[in-house]
């Protein structure tokens, strides 16, 4: 029931920013699989907020957490895409 967008992988905040600037509303979610990719979630989060956009963003993947979550100021973090599809929708149901 959600239209969603692969942007791929190793995409920019540049880009993350861009895409959702012309999808109002979306959520923005971003998986890890290396500790060394995190940091981007981050500096992603951090572009959305400069940019002024109020996007919702949802963070997962094996090594992330939720206090990484809080670290960084997501909206939402899963340990995996079931509870994350649950969480979105408690959310757009509140």
């Amino acid at each position: 029931g959600f239209k969603v967008i692969d942007m791929g992988v190793d995409v920019t905040p540049e880009k993350f920013v861009e895409t959702a600037k012309s999808n109002p509303g979306a959520f923005v979610a971003m998986s890890a699989l290396l500790t060394t990719t995190m940091p981007s979630m981050g500096k992603t989060i951090q572009a959305l907020k400069e940019a002024g956009l109020k996007t919702r963003t949802v963070i997962g993947g094996a090594p992330t957490t939720q206090e990484f979550a809080d670290e960084i100021g997501a909206t939402v973090y899963a340990a995996d895409p079931t509870t994350a599809i649950e969480k979105i929708k408690a959310i757009l149901a509140a």
